[in-house]
């Protein structure tokens, strides 16, 4: 059982009225309308990857611990792979692959993926969320644990689903696919969709790297230490220390740093909506540490205290302390500074974001005892903070590092002591309005690598409608402005919406449901075996026994009758009706070996029964000769009579 060194009494936290910047009060009636718990990490990336922030149309280069939520993008080029962990989930990305969130929230999980390929691993799927992949040819929704791939082609036309463990579900124009552990399904789009499904196809080398990915995760000994559904965990073991301490119980040290390193230090600053102002650290294991839990300086370093393990950790931005204060400036160029230092154990954390008080209560409970301490009712400046005044744990910047997204570290601004102990408690963010900049997480504009036009903007088949895109930054900014550091509220985000129409590529997607005047899909191909793997750079044929898309004349089938139309040697009267062997499925060769058209046609029955070694081929036509009249002997007995009646008509009398 971890021990916690009081340094606060129920007394001094109790029936006290919370300082909230504006008077505002948190919106404690309304938990429906609180942030979410968790977010996508991009937890690495590797050769070119491209982001897009849902408000911003602008790309940059993504960031790693950039934190992913509604209407964020991603792209990786053709040397780019990229992986995103959502609790205890994680996407794959391999090159030239389009991603992107659709929805994300405590329950649900919804991507597009336009192109490429996206291997997803599932740990724990409840049964009140769902996950779903939406793609051009169908929506894709996962129902188990287990491990999954999808293949989207270049044409965006055909959709390959691959079921390693788990089971899945495919529908589309209304009909429901079912794909089991190791089947593959293809689904080749248009007004009537085609499916087929067969064994799984061959893994390969990306997959294989992926399931690499997968081990750090089933073999990471910090599962011992913090729930699972911590982002980043797996990152631990290999950039840090275990150790137990008297005081604080399991804490976790940081191997490798540099001299003088401090929590909040080394990374930048960003504009995440709807949490506001967030870190973004550069070290790789940079997320859990600075999302979850507490710091503290301990044994002459800092270490980071995981607190509590509960099933559902909830996401902070940042857990720190802003100082600073309208009275409180720096001398340098350029005004005022911004100032902060890391939460220890014990320590409330209490959102500048409007939330309800269940939410204040789960995203403290790791590390507070809320069950003797109120936090919902918490004077954020009447608190005696132990970081305040350990060696290293003040960092300051300019006003333009913060804004700009600069790296922190190399704008570090050394503050006398006397200085700093002036500054007043201000909250949990600072009183700062963003820029475009602070959106991008970026400094400065740079380039980079962007997907084709026609890839981010091909409509994804969706089964469960998404929320709408987030408002564009540009229309929020004047109202950031009014109120610095304070994401708005569900009030103005809703008239700001309404005066701003949306043109975000993310809008462009369709329901599962087909119109009235298409035609259901087509009955579900048995599985088959020995198929070839599908190649997602090309269009995959539909299956012979079902009717191909509309979008697709080329591959109609053509009707028996006009076929013989069209061949010149072959036309027939109009009164004459295809015969039994001119059906479509017969052999080309046995179509050749029909008797050749004459000006009298024969008696079918003749030619229908004649020997086919007797069958004169369609390259044999030649002029018609003289017809030989038969010799009596030759003839029935009944046409002798009747060449017998005629000869005696002829005799002269």
């Amino acid at each position: 059982m971890m021990r916690i060194a009081p340094l606060l009494t129920s007394a001094s936290l109790l029936a006290v009225i919370p300082v909230w910047q504006g008077g505002d009060r948190p919106n404690a009636d309304r938990p429906d309308r609180d942030p979410p718990s968790r977010v996508g990490r991009l937890s690495f990336v590797t050769g070119a990857v491209s982001f897009r922030p849902g408000d911003v149309d602008d790309w940059t280069d993504a960031t790693v611990n950039y934190p992913l939520h509604n209407g964020d993008h991603l792209w990786t080029d053709s040397d780019g792979r990229a992986e995103i962990t959502v609790g205890s989930t994680a996407f794959r990305l391999a090159p030239l692959s389009a991603f992107g969130f659709l929805a994300l929230d405590d329950r649900t999980a919804q991507v597009r993926l336009s192109q490429g390929s996206l291997n997803v691993r599932v740990r724990d799927l409840g049964d009140d969320e769902s996950l779903e992949i939406d793609t051009p040819s169908g929506a894709v929704s996962l129902l188990r644990s287990g491990v999954y791939r999808v293949d989207v082609d270049t044409t965006g036309d055909t959709t390959s689903v691959t079921v390693r463990s788990g089971e899945a579900e495919v529908t589309a124009a209304g009909s429901a696919l079912p794909v089991h552990r190791e089947q593959t399904a293809l689904v080749v789009a248009g007004n009537s969709p085609t499916y087929d499904v067969h064994d799984a196809i061959r893994s390969d080398d990306w997959e294989d790297w992926c399931a690499s990915r997968d081990r750090r995760w089933d073999d990471a000994r910090s599962a011992r230490y913090v729930s699972r559904g911590v982002i980043g965990y797996e990152d631990l073991d290999d950039n840090g220390d275990w150790r137990e301490t008297p005081d604080y119980g399991a804490v976790w040290v940081p191997r490798g740093v540099a001299t003088g390193w401090a929590p909040y230090r080394y990374g930048h600053w960003a504009w995440v909506e709807p949490w506001g102002w967030t870190w973004i650290d550069d070290a790789p294991w940079g997320c859990a540490p600075f999302h979850y839990g507490r710091w503290v300086y301990v044994g002459g370093g800092w270490a980071w205290v995981p607190g509590h393990v509960v099933a559902r950790p909830v996401y902070a931005p940042a857990l720190v302390v802003f100082v600073g204060g309208r009275n409180w400036s720096l001398a340098i160029a350029g005004g005022s500074g911004v100032a902060w230092f890391p939460l220890a154990p014990e320590e409330p954390y209490v959102p500048a974001y409007r939330v309800s008080n269940r939410y204040i209560r789960n995203v403290n409970v790791t590390n507070v005892n809320v069950t003797n301490i109120n936090v919902t009712n918490v004077n954020v400046t009447n608190i005696n903070y132990r970081n305040r005044r350990e060696p290293d744990a003040m960092t300051v910047v300019s006003h333009e590092t913060f804004v700009e997204s600069r790296p922190v570290n190399r704008g570090v601004i050394v503050v006398p002591r006397d200085r700093l102990d002036e500054a007043r408690v201000v909250g949990a963010t600072a009183r700062v309005a963003p820029d475009r900049r602070s959106v991008l997480a970026q400094p400065a504009d740079v380039e980079t690598r962007r997907p084709p036009m026609y890839v981010m903007t091909r409509q994804v088949v969706v089964q469960r409608q998404p929320p709408p895109p987030p408002v564009p930054f540009a229309a929020r900014e004047q109202a950031l402005r009014a109120r610095p550091g304070r994401p708005l509220d569900d009030a103005t985000i809703a008239t700001l919406r309404a005066r701003t129409p949306s043109t975000s590529p993310g809008t462009f997607v369709r329901p599962a449901a087909p119109a009235p005047a298409l035609a259901p899909a087509p009955a579900l191909r048995p599985a088959r075996e020995g198929l070839p793997p599908p190649r997602p750079a090309r269009r995959a044929p539909p299956p012979h026994d079902a009717a191909p898309p509309a979008s697709a004349p080329v591959e109609r089938p053509v009707r028996p009758a006009r076929r013989e139309r069209q061949q010149p040697t072959e036309r027939a009267r109009p009164q004459e009706q295809p015969q039994p062997t001119e059906r479509p499925s017969r052999p080309a060769a046995a179509r050749a070996e029909r008797p050749a058209p004459t000006r009298v046609p024969a008696p079918a029955p003749k030619e229908k029964h004649a020997p086919p070694s007797e069958r004169p081929g369609a390259e044999q036509v030649a002029p018609r000769q003289p017809e030989r009249r038969p010799a009596p002997e030759e003839r029935p007995r009944k046409d002798r009579k009747a060449d017998r009646d005629t000869t005696k008509e002829r005799e002269p009398s």
